[in-house]
This record gives structure tokens, C-alpha cells and sequence, in this order.
């Protein structure tokens, strides 16, 4: 895993307040619904040639939608409703090379009334730019396509475009998801590309401990954004522990403001790097 530089920034602690309090009061005014199977902010970087990471994302829904009825297994509009859902995400990425990775997810889901099922899987290969281009930010660019059970998602196939940019100031870390789905099967096909955006600002306290805040939104279709009643977005406070370049460690609490969004989400993503090639840059 590549580290982000180390260094010194004044008044440092009260930027990020005001940059958490910021991310806030733009929720609070303005995206649309998001799985919550995988909650991440992506980095540029791809994962290393001759190696491969594992990650286990986990969250978990305090308090979500629910159906007042006295049934074994309600629903909303066919769908599960998502309070006190548990989802586990299995997701493997192996580099390519120096500027190209897949990844593969396998969705889950566990919750009272339901036991744990298979929610569905996708498929997300990525580019990168090179080091050796010598750009000032990191850029990349994935592709995600899979299948979701109509049970979780009415969208039961979904394409996603993900531009990824980051930059490391110092202690600082800034990284921006303009994503755009689209519906391939299911009752949004007809609504066109949507607008789901991601953001990441984050503050290394020490070589081992960073703090953050995370920005999930969508706004619905790209030229007509839903009304703010039926938008989502959701916005966390985060930690990040540096505790190995084999290890990464993700831990957060998220609040959603509008009413189509999940109102209060703790999540937490544990991964590993395993190399399997004599070169390869992970120790």
C-alpha cells in the first residue's frame, strides 16, 4: 500500500472541523440511493503487479427504512427494508501491471427474519495513470458491471464509470469520485445516467492514525436531479489506521439527512495484501 507523505500544516485540526462542517450543510441542502455494500472513496493508485488485495467491508444500518407490518418478511415496493441490515462484502483486486488492476465483489447480507443471504456480484477493472507521467494529482478510471437479487435492488443489473482523482498535500489527503451509473435491467433503465459523487478529505495525526470525512451522494439523472425529498446522501466521519503498507483499516459512523437516505450507517473495511510474485513491491 503506498503511503501518503508526512509533514506539517498549521491549524490543522481546525480546518478539518470546518471542512467536516462544510460537507454537512451541503448534505443538509441537497443525492440518491446508494447499495451501502461497499462504502469507499476510491484512491488513483491501482494495486500492485504480481500481488492481489483482500477486503472485508462491513456495515451495519442503526437505523434505516422500515415497514409497519406484523409480516415474517416485509417489504417496501418488493425490497427489503435496510434497518438493522448487515451487509459483508468480500472484494478481491489483483494488479494487472504497473497501471491496470480487476476487482471482484461478492455481496451479502445479514438481518433478523432473514438469515444471511447472497445479495449479488460485480466486476470492476481499472486504469491508471503512470508514475513515470509525472502528473500532478493521481488519476484513474473503473468500470464496474454486475447483478443484484430484485429482493435488494429493483436495479437488478447496473453499470457504473468511476473518475478517481487524489492528491496528498503534506498531511492532507483529498480524492473525488465523480461516479455515473446506469440501469441496464430494472425500473431506473429509462431514467438515463446518474449522478453519484464521492469525496475524501483526510488529516494524518500521526504515521499510524488519520482522521477524515467521507462524501456519498446521488443526485439521480444527469440534466433532471431528483427532488431533495427523494436525493441521498450521506456523510461519515472516518479513521484510518497506517499500521502496515500490507494492511489497510477503515473504521466510521455515517448520518444520512434526506429522507430517502439511511438515517445513521457504522461501517469498517479490513484489508490485506498478499504477494505472490518475487518482485513485488508489498513487504
Amino acid at each position: 500500500m503506498r503511503r501518503r507523505p508526512f509533514g506539517f500544516l498549521p491549524d490543522s485540526a481546525a480546518l478539518l472541523c470546518a471542512v467536516a462542517s462544510a460537507l454537512y450543510l451541503l448534505s443538509t441542502t441537497a443525492a440518491r440511493a446508494q447499495g451501502n455494500y461497499e462504502i469507499q472513496v476510491y484512491g488513483a493508485p491501482t494495486v500492485e503487479p504480481k500481488s492481489t488485495m483482500v477486503e472485508l467491508h462491513s456495515n451495519f444500518t442503526v437505523d434505516g427504512t422500515k415497514v409497519p407490518t406484523d409480516s415474517k418478511y416485509p417489504t417496501i415496493d418488493g425490497v427489503y427494508p435496510t434497518n438493522h441490515q448487515q451487509h459483508e462484502t468480500l472484494e478481491v483486486t489483483t494488479g494487472i501491471n504497473n497501471w491496470a488492476e480487476v476487482g471482484f465483489y461478492v455481496f451479502t447480507s445479514l438481518q433478523n427474519g432473514h438469515g444471511w443471504q447472497w445479495v449479488g456480484d460485480h466486476i470492476r477493472p481499472r486504469v491508471a495513470v503512470p508514475d513515470s507521467w509525472h502528473w500532478p494529482v493521481g488519476v484513474s478510471l473503473s468500470t464496474e458491471v454486475g447483478y443484484q437479487r430484485a429482493i435488494y435492488s429493483p436495479d437488478t443489473w447496473t453499470w457504473e464509470i468511476r473518475p478517481i482523482i487524489d492528491k496528498s498535500i503534506n498531511r492532507w489527503y483529498f480524492a473525488v469520485n465523480p461516479a455515473f451509473e446506469r440501469t441496464i435491467h430494472g425500473p431506473d433503465v429509462k431514467n438515463g445516467w446518474q449522478f453519484a459523487p464521492a469525496v475524501k478529505v483526510g488529516y494524518d495525526f500521526t504515521k499510524v492514525v488519520s482522521g477524515g470525512v467521507e462524501y456519498y451522494a446521488d443526485y439521480g439523472e444527469i440534466g433532471n436531479f431528483d427532488s431533495l425529498h427523494n436525493q441521498q446522501q450521506q456523510t461519515f466521519l472516518v479513521t484510518d489506521l497506517n499500521v502496515s503498507p500490507k494492511w489497510e483499516i477503515n473504521i466510521g459512523a455515517g448520518i444520512g439527512p434526506t429522507a430517502a437516505t439511511d438515517r445513521w450507517i457504522i461501517k469498517g473495511i479490513l484489508g490485506r495484501h498478499f504477494s505472490w510474485g518475487r518482485q513485488s513491491p508489498v513487504e
